[in-house]
C-alpha cells in the first residue's frame, strides 16, 4: 500500500463513494433486533438500504476502473497484468488477514493461542471486490466496452441457470453453498447462529462482477459525454428501466443479497444509477453542495477506513468493562438509558462513523491518501 496525493475524477461519484462508506460503517455498527430496519439486512429475500451498501460499492469500483484503464494501457501488456494481478491479491489478502484478525485468544492463564489456518473465513467483502475487480479489469483490457456489455449480461443469464440448476433458493439447499463446501469446506466458511452460509462465496461472485461491469460502462459515459447531454436525464432513465426489469424478474427470481441474484445485481444497479443521476443534478445544479465536502473526505481513503472501522470495531469487542464489551457497554451504560433502544443505537453507530470520519479528515488535511 502507497501513499500518493489525490486524483480527482469525478466529484458525484466520489460523493456517492463516500456516502457509501459512511452507512457502511453505521450499518455495521448497528444491533441485531433492537436497531431501526432499514439499518438491518433483509432476512433473506427482500431488500433493504443496507443491502445497497456492497453493490453500491462494487459499482464505484468499476467507476473508478473506467477512469484507470487508460493509464494502465500505456504502459505494456507485461506491466498492465503485473499491475491488475498484484492490486488483486493484495485486496483479497487485505480482505482474510481483517478477518483472521486479532489472530488468536488468550486463554484464562494469559497464554496466546493462534486461530489455525485451517479455522479461518476465506471469503469475505474485500475478497469478493478483489475478485471482481480482477475478472473486471481482464474483461475490460481485452475487450472493452462491447466485451463488458456482453460479459454483463452473461454472467446473470449464466448465474441463474446454475442457481436454478443445481439446487433451490434457500440458505440450506442452493448452489452457493454446495460449491463452496465441495471446494473450501465448513471450517473456512461464515457461520451464523449456528447456520453455514457463505455470502460472499465464489459462484454468487459471478452476478456480482455485473455491478463492477455496470459501474465501468457508467463511467465511461460520464467520462465521454459531449457538453450538453444531459447526464442527469439518461442515469435516471437507464435506472429506472434497470428497476422494472429487475422487479418483472424478482416474480421469477427472488431479490436476494445473501445469494446475489441476478435481480437482485440488476435492481441494486439501477438503483446507484438513480442515485447516482440525483448526485449529478444536485451538484451540477448547486443544491446541496455545502454537504459534499463531508463525503469527499470518506471517498479519497475508502479502503483505508474501510479496513480502519473493521479492525476498529474488532478492538472494541476485545476491549471488556465488567462482563460487557465497550461497544455494548457504551450502549448500555451512555446511551440508551437517556435515548432508549433504538436512538441508543443509532447514536453509538453515528458515533464511530464520525470517529472514522476523523481519521480520514486528518489524513485528508496532511494530503495523504493510501493506494493499493
Amino acid at each position: 500500500m502507497g501513499v500518493a496525493t489525490a486524483q480527482h475524477r469525478s466529484l458525484p461519484l466520489d460523493v456517492l463513494r463516500g456516502m457509501t462508506l459512511a452507512l457502511m460503517i453505521v450499518v455495521n455498527m448497528s444491533i441485531e433486533g433492537v436497531s431501526y430496519a432499514p439499518l438491518l439486512h433483509a432476512p433473506w429475500n427482500g431488500l433493504t438500504p443496507t443491502d445497497m451498501v456492497f453493490p453500491t460499492f462494487l459499482f464505484v469500483v468499476g467507476a473508478a476502473l473506467s477512469y484507470a484503464i487508460g493509464k494502465y494501457e500505456t504502459l505494456g501488456e507485461a506491466a498492465v497484468l503485473g499491475k491488475i494481478a498484484r492490486r488483486t491479491v493484495l485486496i483479497f489478502l487485505c480482505g482474510y488477514l481483517v478477518h483472521w484478525f486479532p489472530f488468536g485468544a488468550t486463554d484464562a492463564a494469559g497464554h496466546f493461542a493462534w486461530t489455525p489456518l485451517g479455522q479461518t473465513r476465506i471469503l469475505g467483502v474485500l475478497q469478493r471486490i478483489a475478485l471482481c475487480y480482477g475478472m473486471a479489469a481482464l474483461i475490460v483490457h481485452y475487450g472493452g466496452r462491447r466485451a463488458a456489455l456482453y460479459a454483463g449480461v452473461a454472467a446473470l443469464l449464466i448465474y441463474w441457470w446454475l442457481l436454478w440448476t443445481f439446487g433451490d433458493y434457500t440458505r440450506t439447499g442452493n448452489a452457493v453453498l454446495k460449491l463452496d463446501l465441495w471446494l473450501l469446506g465448513p471450517q473456512h466458511l461464515h457461520r451464523e447462529n449456528g447456520v453455514i452460509f457463505d455470502p460472499e462465496g465464489f459462484l454468487s461472485t459471478l452476478p456480482a462482477l455485473f455491478n463492477v461491469l455496470a459501474g465501468y460502462l457508467t463511467g465511461l459515459f460520464l467520462r465521454e459525454r459531449r457538453a450538453g447531454v444531459p447526464a442527469t436525464t439518461r442515469l435516471l432513465a437507464a435506472g429506472a428501466l434497470a428497476i422494472a426489469l429487475a422487479l418483472a424478474w424478482n416474480t421469477a427470481l427472488p431479490v436476494n443479497k445473501c445469494l446475489w441474484t441476478s435481480s437482485y445485481a440488476l435492481i441494486t444497479t439501477g438503483i446507484d444509477l438513480v442515485v447516482l443521476g440525483l448526485l449529478y443534478w444536485a451538484i451540477e445544479q448547486r443544491c446541496w453542495r455545502a454537504w459534499t465536502p463531508f463525503f469527499e473526505i470518506f471517498g479519497r481513503n475508502t479502503l483505508f477506513i474501510y479496513i480502519l472501522s473493521e479492525l476498529g470495531e474488532s478492538i472494541l469487542e476485545m476491549v471488556h468493562v465488567g462482563k460487557l464489551d465497550l461497544s455494548s457497554w457504551l450502549y448500555q451504560s451512555a446511551l440508551r438509558p437517556w435515548a432508549g433502544a433504538q436512538n441508543g443505537a443509532l447514536l453509538l453507530a453515528l458515533g464511530y462513523m464520525l470517529f472514522c470520519w476523523c481519521v480520514a479528515w486528518a489524513l485528508d488535511r496532511r494530503r495523504i491518501y493510501f493506494r493499493l
